[in-house]
């Protein structure tokens, strides 16, 4: 009876260490070994667990689809302009994707997930829809991946330099301190320009941004511009002065020859010129009003070039534009009502508080209109300073959704190209606009009834005549031109 006992015992025990055995093995790769198992041999479960648990090999990680998200500004579609990956790399959190081309803006999707690209979904020129996958990323391995729902951080939020969407460029590269600065002192990353290797965007250009809107004063990089050679204080003898090479002849500027092909090519319409069919089209159901006068701009002129010295100082370039807005938004202090919206229904009257004063810009992808945000509360210096940041960006096609929208009223610079007067068109849902012709050297009768060299300039305005009369027009240029023949009139009602 004790041997059937033992032998049972011994038995159950066999029994269990093999279903061990099995549930071990079970867990490990296949291919492996083939271990043969002997009646009489005997597991231990913790060395079972050393070999096999163990065990290494590679594992690919979920592919998970990066889709395009919402934009904002209502945009559905975008254009592709040019892929920064291809199948196979390997991408890292904010590594460039690709650019896009929507009809607001120019912008640069960047990776979430840290992974290998194997897909891509669309082609250069190819027009991608919100929410439709860009490209498939094949993620590392870990429990921390995990699909989920776009997010989308508009231009508005403080941490804008950690969105996956960023203004076009290949990448905004700076360390973690400097992006510190930058979220402690609310600025975006976006709208610094980099001095460093490759773009790089350094501290001291987060110190000079930083300076440039508070209008402080630091020992900045000299402003980089042609000047002619001061005039020599004695003319030294000819045997005394040693020999100087000729300076080097100023290359004149290449033109391209136009290359005539003689065959039609037709193109779909894309990006800022498929907007401006859009604007344009909205803008014919406006009735225009249209209203032109000249300004003499002769002690503005004077002003201007007492003051570009201490402005270049600062490192600001300091043009015409700052005193045209400024003295704008006096005037739509006065006369607010041009400072406002109408309903598509033409029933309701929105008066905007801000003065957001666009101006636009001739670039190389086309017509655009950045705006400064509230001119009203901004001297004429901060105008400027936001002025060169905007032409900074416009000329490297860097503008962004937060600088191309929300604007309420417009001014158009024509006359940096040339002419005179000009028929400006509403940029709806704003109600007036004006274009500024060229400054010409005139001669004019002073009060004196004697002729004088004056500096003049012809504006030409557009005004909403469903709600805006032709006295309220005529009234607001004639302040404006006031405080432009007068620039020291503008002092008494700055803030």
């Amino acid at each position: 009876m004790a041997a059937v006992t033992r032998g049972s015992f011994t038995f159950m025990r066999r029994l269990l260490l093999a279903h061990r055995y099995k549930r071990c093995c079970s867990r490990v790769q296949t291919g492996r070994p083939d271990y043969t198992r002997h009646p009489h041999t005997v597991f231990i479960p913790q060395l079972c667990s050393s070999r096999f648990f163990h065990t290494s090999y590679v594992t690919s990680g979920p592919i998970l689809p990066f889709k395009l998200s919402d934009i904002g500004e209502g945009i559905m579609e975008v254009t592709v302009k040019e892929w920064y990956v291809k199948e196979g790399d390997k991408v890292s959190q904010f590594d460039s994707i690709c650019e896009v081309q929507s009809d607001k803006a120019s912008v640069t999707i960047t990776s979430r997930y840290d992974g290998v690209i194997k897909k891509l979904y669309y082609e250069v020129d190819a027009t991608a829809l919100v929410g439709t996958p860009l490209v498939d990323i094949e993620t590392e391995p870990g429990p921390e991946v995990a699909h989920e729902e776009d997010v989308v951080e508009t231009p508005a939020m403080s941490n804008d330099e950690h969105t996956h969407q960023e203004i076009k460029g290949h990448k905004t590269q700076a360390t973690p301190a400097v992006r510190r600065l930058a979220m402690e002192n609310n600025i975006k990353l976006s709208e610094v320009v980099g001095t460093g290797r490759d773009g790089r965007i350094l501290k001291e250009d987060i110190l000079n941004f930083l300076a440039k809107q508070t209008g402080a004063i630091l020992p900045l990089t000299p402003f980089h511009e042609i000047q002619p050679p001061p005039p020599a204080a004695s003319a030294p003898s000819s045997a005394s002065m040693p020999k100087m090479k000729p300076p080097p002849s100023v290359p004149l500027p290449v033109v391209s020859r136009p290359v005539f092909t003689g065959k039609d090519s037709t193109e779909p319409l894309k990006g800022f010129h498929k907007a401006m069919v859009k604007t344009m089209t909205a803008a014919l159901k406006i009735p225009h009003f249209g209203y032109k006068d000249e300004v003499d701009l002769t002690r503005l002129v004077q002003l201007r070039k007492e003051l570009k010295g201490l402005s270049e100082g600062r490192g600001v370039k300091l043009s015409y534009m700052p005193f045209f807005i400024k003295a704008a938004s006096l005037g739509l202090l006065h006369f607010p009502i041009l400072n406002a919206s109408v309903d598509e229904a033409v029933q309701n009257i929105t008066y905007k508080a801000s003065h957001n004063i666009g101006l636009a810009m001739d670039t190389s992808q086309g017509l655009l209109v950045p705006n400064v945000k509230n001119v009203q509360l901004l001297s004429v210096f901060e105008i400027a300073v936001e002025l060169n940041r905007m032409q900074t960006l416009g000329a490297t096609g860097q503008l962004g959704t937060a600088d191309l929208t929300g604007g309420t009223f417009t001014l158009s610079n024509i006359g940096s190209i040339g002419g005179t007067y000009a028929k400006p068109v509403i940029l709806p849902p704003e109600v007036a606009i004006g274009a500024l012709g060229k400054i010409q050297v005139l001669p004019r009768f002073n009060l004196r009834d004697e002729v004088v060299k004056a500096h003049v300039m012809n504006v030409s305005w557009s005004a909403d005549h469903r709600i805006i009369d032709g006295a309220t027009m005529a009234r607001f240029s004639n302040l404006w031109r006031d405080y432009l023949e007068n620039p020291a009139s503008m002092v008494l009602d700055l803030k």
